[in-house]
């Protein structure tokens, strides 16, 4: 991926992570991305990515410790939010 590809890519998913339908969402998860997102490298990247690719309910419920995610959420990045969350 060119260095071009690569801060597209940010910029959208800096986009998706500010503007995902809730304010709670919204507040934590583009707070997370806000913070974390340009050291985010390879596969951490594509496991945020994931991540947003969960609706904003199932992904409040894991965030909230109403619910487990999935394993194949349960990721690097998964802990990070978690820390970041526990921090606000």
């Amino acid at each position: 991926m060119t260095s071009e590809d690569e801060t597209i890519r940010r910029k959208r998913l800096l986009y998706q992570s500010t503007h995902r339908g809730t304010k709670e969402a919204d507040m934590i998860i583009g707070g997370f991305a806000r913070e974390f997102l340009d050291s985010l490298t390879g596969d951490a990247l594509d496991q945020f990515e994931a991540l947003l690719s969960v609706s904003d309910p199932d992904l409040m419920h894991w965030i909230n410790g109403q619910a487990e995610p999935d394993p194949a959420y349960r990721t690097p990045v998964w802990d990070l939010i978690k820390k970041f969350k526990n921090k606000e």
